[in-house]
């Protein structure tokens, strides 16, 4: 079974899908709550727990906002529908946030979901390739020149005090699964909390390379600087509302692979459900330890917009404090 059908058979759903949030009358009789429009990215998945949970569970109605969920289609640009107007919050990395806004896209981000950065170099368990410098000489797989297995690429060899000369890049589209399966490629770029539980759960016996002190920022959410502007208590009720349910995931991984069941049509099987099971596992440490605020940006934004500039990535070195912000973000 390829990687591509073990997604679509565990967290895949048929076409788009959009999931309503629930909308009703706020509490000093205003009508009703102000609707935004979050994207999603890729098919559904365990990943997405948190958006799932805060709507299941009305936490986005308990924070004064009618929330629809949107997932993006396979050939969907990550920023389209935002810089469109059909979307109004987007799911991304950071350095992709960035990088957007570099080309023109208004996009600012608002809350930070993953303190550390996914992205792992996936080797075979038995391979020689212990640490980044023993790439040197040998062939890795990427998706493409584009997104963070890219971007983590290139901060990974830099790190190294490698160049893209040193080693072989080949550019394998999703077949990351085959291509090192097949002894295609030495090595691959993936996610940790994503690609290792795929891979494992069809015998492949890999194991992840950290990707060294990179300055990139992982996963967070996206707005414009516009809706930023205008709908900031709606805004800001997405983030306390996807904060909770983060929050009850860590004190239970469980409740976040049951909201993501709840999305996936028909019965998952075992080997579906421990897939999901285990990429809950590894997502949780991505969220860190939640003794600072949710959303709270504390990664290295001066150092990535420098890195992007000087590996090509962006045109020039994007203002940090103006790509991301943490007026949203709750004090203890």
């Amino acid at each position: 079974m390829t990687r591509r059908q073990l997604i679509a058979g565990a967290v895949a759903a048929t076409g788009l899908v959009a999931l309503a949030g629930c909308s009703g009358e706020t509490e000093n009789g205003d009508g009703e709550l102000p609707h935004l429009t979050l994207g999603l990215t890729y098919v559904p998945n365990v990943q997405f727990a948190p958006f799932y949970l805060a709507a299941q569970n009305g936490y986005f109605t308990d924070a004064g906002v009618d929330v629809t969920l949107r997932h993006h289609g396979e050939s969907e640009d990550l920023f389209g529908a935002l810089s469109g107007g059909s979307e109004d919050l987007v799911v991304a990395g950071g350095d992709e946030m960035m990088q957007a806004r570099d080309q023109g896209v208004p996009v600012v981000d608002i809350a930070t979901i993953y303190t550390s950065y996914p992205v792992a170099l996936i080797v075979p368990t038995d391979s020689e390739i212990t640490e980044p410098e023993d790439l040197a000489g040998r062939s890795v797989g990427i998706p493409g020149p584009f997104g963070e297995t890219y971007f983590g690429l290139l901060a990974m060899l830099r790190a190294a005090e490698l160049t893209e000369d040193d080693v072989d890049i080949q550019h394998i589209g999703f077949t990351q699964q085959d291509a090192l399966s097949e002894g295609h490629v030495d090595a691959v770029m993936g996610y940790s909390n994503n690609d290792i539980p795929q891979f494992a759960a069809t015998g492949l016996d890999v194991r992840a390379v950290p990707l060294g002190n990179v300055p990139l920022v992982g996963i967070g959410l996206g707005t414009t600087d516009e809706l930023l502007a205008s709908n900031t208590d709606a805004l800001r009720g997405v983030v306390q509302a996807v904060g909770r349910a983060v929050a009850d995931i860590v004190a239970d991984p469980a409740v976040g692979v049951q909201a993501a069941a709840e999305e996936i049509p028909g019965t998952l099987d075992e080997q579906q459900e421990a897939i999901m099971t285990a990429t809950m596992a590894a997502t949780v440490p991505l969220y860190g330890d939640l003794s600072t605020p949710f959303g709270l940006h504390t990664g290295p934004w001066e150092e990535m917009s420098a890195f992007l500039a000087d590996a090509g990535l962006t045109s020039e070195q994007v203002p940090a404090q103006e790509a991301y912000t943490d007026v949203l973000i709750e004090a203890e």
